[in-house]
């Protein structure tokens, strides 16, 4: 099995350095085929020259390293060839490679060999995945602290407690009657499946933070028409991602974009302008879209136009707007523009109402706008911290669930008089299995296809 990484998302293109590598059996040999290494030291880099192993013919000098099983990322014998990054030599050397029956690398099929000889687990394995996707500081590090293993060890110490609850209950109904095991056991077992299920549920209450985190906080700016919403998209996006006009109603459709605010990654959506009486159907579809768009959005940025003069007082007219769009204002942030049009006496008077101040010609408070953002972000998704992992997929999500319904299950069941012991056990066995899932301690090659089939070749 091979692969080749010249440091490019595509694997194409012109490099100073490629990576080929080499996993199974057979590495070693090739290397030795290859070059006129005879005898080579584990995980030393020594510089050779390449051959083809039928014709001799030489085709680059570059480094070789040997990872003897099963100190290898995939856990079998490794080889790698660090060579120049042109097409023509790296084509030539996978061409020589196929002379000796090496086929190439499946996506995600070094880190499926690594899963399956026990060199990582699902979840480190998804970290790894996540790891390769990381587009910001932030989910880099959430990515860094999954690969090294903090759920696969949280969740493993979940799953040894279900294991030894179901196991001093078998050893109880066994052999209570022969070993004088005493009830204690039956009531110690409750507790700590109680507790357990405290934890559980504390893990799955934190508010979708990891899940986030991975795939990016939307943001939707919302407002009337020609208050500077795609000037806004513009600014913190740093490029004139929509066009800008003194027109009204020049957005008609949602744009999105995706950025990064203080290691945070955001997908900021700008959106139609609203009014209550719109001119034709196609800004009553383009409303309608803006309105489907905030019930999607993790926050919502509202903005103001400094020229505008409220009929009403402030409250009133963002309850108006909480009216209309069906939005929490718990999460919408209040963004006034056009403030390089006021007078002192008048942004003075704006502050009461906790508004961030911009303006979007000049780029007045764009700072302060920034660290308004962080703020919701940051208790939106939190701080990645190894120590306290968060659930960061869907399908975790889904088999903790269950595991807690399980645990439920069994705890009901146990307040039932004379009720059947043995039976409740399964609900035990099926919270562990839950768990197993998760980690990958019990498998299903249905499962594995999907999810290292989405990581990118050489991985």
């Amino acid at each position: 099995m091979i692969d080749f990484n010249p440091f490019h998302p595509l694997g194409y293109g012109k490099c100073g350095v490629a990576v080929i590598r080499i996993s199974g059996p057979e590495a070693l040999i090739a290397l030795q085929r290859m070059t006129k290494i005879s005898t080579l030291k584990p995980r030393k880099a020594i510089l050779q020259k390449i051959h083809d192993p039928k014709t001799k013919e030489f085709l680059d000098k570059g480094l070789c390293l040997w990872f003897p099983e099963p100190n290898s990322f995939t856990g079998e014998d490794s080889v790698e060839f660090h060579v120049h990054g042109g097409p023509a030599v790296i084509t030539s050397i996978l061409d020589a490679l196929s002379k000796l029956h090496f086929q190439p690398a499946l996506p995600g099929e070094f880190t499926k060999r690594a899963f399956l000889n026990g060199k990582v687990d699902l979840t480190e394995a998804e970290g790894i995945g996540d790891l390769i996707d990381a587009e910001t500081e932030k989910q880099r590090k959430q990515a860094f602290n999954q690969a090294g293993g903090s759920l696969r060890r949280l969740y493993d110490s979940w799953r040894t407690i279900l294991l030894n609850s179901l196991a001093s209950l078998e050893a109880y109904i066994d052999f209570s009657e022969e070993h004088g095991l005493g009830s204690h056991v039956l009531e110690d077992t409750k507790i700590t499946l109680h507790k357990l299920c405290g934890k559980l549920e504390q893990h799955l209450a934190d508010g979708r933070k990891g899940e986030i985190l991975r795939t990016g906080v939307r943001v939707a700016i919302l407002g009337e028409p020609n208050v500077g919403k795609s000037s806004l998209l513009n600014l913190l996006s740093r490029r004139n991602a929509a066009i800008v006009t003194s027109t009204p109603g020049t957005t008609r459709d949602v744009i999105e974009l995706t950025t990064n605010i203080c290691g945070y990654p955001m997908i900021l959506a700008d959106t139609a302008g609203i009014r209550k009486d719109p001119e034709n159907e196609i800004e009553v579809e383009g409303i309608r879209r803006a309105k489907e768009c905030t019930k999607r959005a993790d926050i919502v940025i509202c903005i103001i136009s400094a020229e505008k003069k409220f009929a009403c007082s402030f409250q009133e007219f963002m309850e108006n707007y909480k009216n209309c769009l069906e939005i929490q204002l718990d999460n919408v942030l209040i963004v006034l523009n056009k403030i390089d049009l006021l007078e002192e006496i008048e942004r003075q008077r704006w502050k009461v109402f906790n508004v961030v101040a911009i303006s979007c010609k000049t780029e007045e408070g764009l700072q302060q706008l920034i660290n308004a953002l962080t703020e919701y972000f940051q208790k939106i998704c939190g701080d990645p911290a190894e120590e306290s992992p968060v659930i960061s997929r869907a399908r975790y999500r889904n088999h903790l669930t269950h595991v807690v319904e399980y645990i439920k299950a069994y705890l009901r069941k146990t307040e039932i008089q004379n009720y059947d012991m043995a039976i409740s056990l399964q609900d035990i066995r099926c919270a562990a299995r839950e768990l197993g899932k998760i980690t990958g301690s019990i498998n299903n090659e249905e499962v594995l296809d999907i999810i290292f089939k989405n990581f990118c070749i050489g991985k």
